[in-house]
């Protein structure tokens, strides 16, 4: 479950987190969230949806198909990990997504693909002593 508490110590603004949070239960989403990419992401039945990367970017994971579309939205720019072949993934500057509108459009289009998707099982820690 999502708890502001996990923005402590982030590099990132923690109130555009919370309005990520605000837009996802809106649309009846209890996402969790996971530090990953430097950041925070919100996973959706164990699987990323959106997140914030440690510059503060939003980061969005969609269905491939609509790559070619999304890439043309505002403030949409290459997500440059792995090898180069990144459809249905990208990185948003926040200014584009300062209006409750616009981040509403780049969640909307991750959720689409993200409730389609199989839940996965969180795997149990293995246990050092």
């Amino acid at each position: 479950a999502f708890w502001p508490g996990t923005f402590r110590r982030m590099a990132y603004d923690p109130r555009f987190g919370l309005r990520i949070a605000e837009v996802l239960l809106a649309q009846g989403i209890e996402a969790e969230t996971v530090k990953m990419f430097g950041g925070i992401t919100f996973m959706v039945n164990g699987n990323m949806g959106v997140g914030i990367t440690s510059k503060g970017d939003l980061l969005v994971k969609f269905s491939p198909e609509r790559h070619e579309e999304a890439v043309e939205w505002r403030g949409a720019k290459p997500f440059p990990m792995g090898r180069g072949d990144n459809k249905g993934i990208l990185l948003v500057n926040p200014d584009a997504v300062e209006s409750n509108k616009a981040l509403e459009k780049w969640i909307e289009l991750s959720l689409e693909h993200v409730l389609t998707l199989p839940p996965k099982v969180k795997k149990p820690r293995k246990r050092t002593t």
